[in-house]
């Protein structure tokens, strides 16, 4: 499907699914679109959104667009994509956006290059984690305007592929100051924006505001994607209602349960039926997924950072989520998993 950018702001977008943009900025060309249905993404968190469960929540249904975990432009070129827990994928892990950052100084290009080897679909640029590790590079929620805006357009001119970027509201609530930087990101040659709902310094605990979501929503022509407390249907629903972005990017509550793209899939955008649960045989899948995916040295970390969200799903899942923690290798992890099901069942 082709289309100009300029068609695609104008043109009123099905509810249904989401349409991206790609191309130079400013030219008049005729510009590829990707159609992502439904309308709904798995954010890039560290150390949860890798193949395995990406893999998994296709099974279940629901998801029409992938991110990786955020992937450093200094080790991206000579990651090997075929024993890396960030970047091993299948074909069916589509369509699928690399999330990189990097520091005010930091040359991005070979990793741009690196990305269209491995066959990315787009590309998305950390604009909103606040992490310390980030801070000490000057990278994510922590990079200067002025260094976003060159990065921005570096990246612009290094690929034809759509390019989007993740943000928060900014350090403080500063309308203003948000809606000129999310402007400028367009201006720039962002395709797709997605906005977590909630200042730098805040953590998940605090309720994200949706609705300033849609204050961006309103003062762009680019899809926007709204993120941060979504755990159920009502939730999207409400955010949807809240934010009028064009789409959702589920995070915790996608870890939390992995069918919940499903329901917000059937219930907000007429999807096929959500597949019948039984919460411990997910569980189990995942563990296989994790035997296909990776080395064992890489498996058991991963397994402990899931259980510690999927546990949620039970009364006392924290028994769970302890039990496994202690846990010396997977085979003893799926024992103790087994032990509580059976527990819990009686």
């Amino acid at each position: 499907m082709y289309t100009s950018i300029d068609k695609l702001t104008q043109e009123a977008k099905p509810y249904n699914r989401l349409l991206v943009g790609s191309g130079d900025k400013g030219k008049e060309t005729i510009l590829p679109v990707l159609e992502c249905h439904p309308p709904l993404a798995l954010a890039p968190m560290v150390g949860l959104s890798h193949s395995a469960l990406r893999l998994l929540i296709l099974e279940l249904g629901g998801v029409g667009l992938f991110f990786s975990e955020m992937l450093s432009v200094m080790r991206l070129p000579i990651e090997n994509e075929i024993v890396s827990p960030f970047l091993c994928r299948t074909p069916e892990e589509t369509p699928f956006f690399y999330q990189i950052y990097a520091g005010p100084n930091q040359d991005i290009i070979p990793a741009v290059e690196r990305l269209h080897r491995l066959n990315a679909q787009g590309i998305d640029l950390n604009l909103g984690c606040p992490a310390p590790a980030l801070r000490k590079q000057g990278a994510g929620s922590f990079m200067p305007v002025d260094s976003v805006r060159k990065t921005v357009a570096t990246l612009r001119a290094a690929t034809h592929l759509p390019i989007s970027a993740k943000i928060r509201l900014g350090k403080t609530l500063d309308k203003k100051a948000l809606l000129s930087f999310c402007k400028m990101l367009e201006d720039e040659g962002i395709n797709l924006l997605t906005v977590h709902g909630r200042l730098q310094g805040e953590k998940f605990c605090r309720n994200p505001r949706w609705d300033w979501i849609g204050k961006v929503k309103q003062a762009v022509n680019i899809p926007v994607l709204a993120n941060g407390g979504i755990f159920s249907v009502a939730d999207a629903k409400k955010c949807l209602e809240r934010s009028g972005a064009d789409g959702l990017m589920l995070g915790r509550g996608a870890v939390c349960k992995p069918w919940l793209f499903a329901e917000i899939a059937k219930d907000v955008y007429n999807a096929d039926s959500v597949p019948e649960i039984n919460i411990p045989d997910i569980y189990f899948r995942f563990i296989e997924l994790l035997q296909d995916r990776f080395l064992p040295e890489r498996r058991l970390g991963r397994l402990k950072q899931f259980t510690h969200h999927y546990s949620s799903n039970f009364l006392f899942g924290h028994h769970l989520a302890s039990g496994v923690q202690n846990c010396r290798n997977l085979d003893e992890a799926a024992e103790t998993a087994m032990n509580f099901f059976n527990k819990i069942k009686e």
